[in-house]
């Protein structure tokens, strides 16, 4: 039976065995065809786009090995870290410890002095800004319709009481001008007659009126003496300045059309400024009128600045829950502008605290650090709280005491070593 089968099997691959020859040759035959028919595509590239397709094929070639090899290979390790028990230590304390055996600091670079505590002021910082003084600004409008003729003062430019701002052209000065004119011609004519002189009061009280008009759309009294004196109207209106200061801001340019009431400039006095502060809701039971502060701002870091309250707002901002504090503050050097950022100090009372030069602290984020001394050869980073004095002190309220060596010059040098053991 099995012979009967095997025999089966080889007359049927005898009769398929042409077949599968001709298969075999017509498929490599249309191989070839498809291969040759590439390469010669290839080779009539530019030499630029050859060079693309092989940087293609070789880009392919490393992608597919890569994804073979992260298949085949595992390099995800497992990696414990272990916190050691100093950085522990100093991360709980903030105290570090440091030890220099046989080295000998230069007293040149690094200078030590005992901690004493002293009577330092208490004060509470209010932030705001600068502003002029509403009081002694003011806005000059127009009192009459008219026409810009001329602008004699610009933005920034220094004036004085009766300084020439701007020129106009009015209609309504025009008029007032002729009635003052023709009342003027009446009275000097009744003063004459010795019939009429009972209409001279009259008249009189016309042309005051008339020269009340005119004060009233802006002339000086110069103006309404020149223009009794020459007897003829005067062709513009000229606005001055009320006050001694600078021009804030212009409104207006030649050739404007201004109606009655329109703004034309903005002046203000320089030497005469207010602080306006935002005193935390905390510390409104610490504040009051007459109470003096100092100023600092950043463009003069060693320079104060005084000031005195006289305004404290009745409610609370609901937007930034804080109050608002006014202080009036002399200007007479100039160096303050409006609209500057400034710190106020406000002392509330005094306290005991020890007292260090600002290059004492070693500032790390928000923390505050001294070194001292103690013993020949060690030394220790300590964590301290408190607040600038000023510019050049520092008031320490908790984490030195009394007798302690304090490393006030040379801190930040002999920081790098304990950043360097931390590390």
């Amino acid at each position: 039976m099995l012979e009967k089968i095997q025999s089966i099997v080889r007359r049927i691959a005898e009769k398929l065995n042409p077949a599968i020859e001709k298969l075999g040759h017509y498929m490599g035959h249309r191989l070839q065809l498809v291969i040759a028919s590439t390469v010669g595509m290839y080779w009539k590239l530019s030499p630029q786009n050859r060079y693309r397709v092989r940087l293609a094929a070789f880009a392919f070639a490393i992608l597919s090995m890569g994804i073979v090899l992260g298949r085949i290979t595992n390099v995800n390790r497992v990696v414990k870290i272990e916190a050691s028990d100093k950085a522990l230590k100093v991360q709980k304390s903030g105290v570090l410890e440091l030890k220099l055996p046989g080295v000998k600091l230069n007293p040149e670079i690094y200078l030590f002095q005992d901690a004493q505590k002293v009577q330092v002021p208490v004060d509470i910082k209010v932030p705001g800004r600068l502003a002029f003084n509403a009081e002694k600004s003011k806005v000059l409008s127009a009192r009459a319709p008219g026409r810009v003729e001329r602008i004699f003062a610009f933005d920034g430019a220094p004036v004085s009481i009766g300084s020439p701002i701007v020129e106009l052209y009015s209609p309504e000065f025009m008029s007032a001008q002729q009635e003052y004119l023709l009342s003027s011609k009446t009275a000097k004519v009744l003063e004459s007659s010795q019939t009429m002189s009972d209409l001279l009061g009259d008249a009189r009280i016309t042309q005051e009126a008339a020269a009340n008009r005119m004060r009233t759309l802006g002339a000086s009294d110069a103006d309404i003496k020149t223009i009794e004196s020459s007897g003829k109207t005067l062709n513009h209106l000229i606005m001055r300045s009320p006050l001694n200061g600078v021009v804030v801001k212009r409104s207006v340019e030649p050739g404007s059309a201004l109606n009655s009431g329109d703004v034309i400039t903005t002046l203000a006095d320089p030497k005469q400024l207010w602080f306006l502060g935002n005193v935390f809701e905390q510390d409104v039971r610490l504040i009051s009128p007459g109470q003096k502060l100092v100023l600092q701002v950043e463009a003069y870091p060693d320079k104060e600045f005084v000031a005195y309250a006289n305004y404290i707002a009745p409610t609370i901002d609901p937007q930034t829950r804080a109050l608002l504090i006014r202080a009036e503050i002399e200007n007479t050097d100039g160096l303050l502008r409006p609209d500057m950022f400034a710190t106020a100090k406000l002392t509330t009372g005094m306290a005991d605290a020890v007292v260090v030069p600002q290059t004492a602290i070693v500032r790390i984020r928000e923390m505050r650090y001294v070194i001292i001394k103690v013993g020949e050869e060690l030394y220790r980073r300590v964590p301290v709280k408190g607040y600038d004095l000023n510019s050049k002190a520092f008031a320490i309220t908790e984490g030195v005491e009394p007798g302690a060596r304090v490393l006030t010059d040379g801190a930040v040098l002999l920081n790098d070593r304990f950043a360097k053991q931390e590390d």
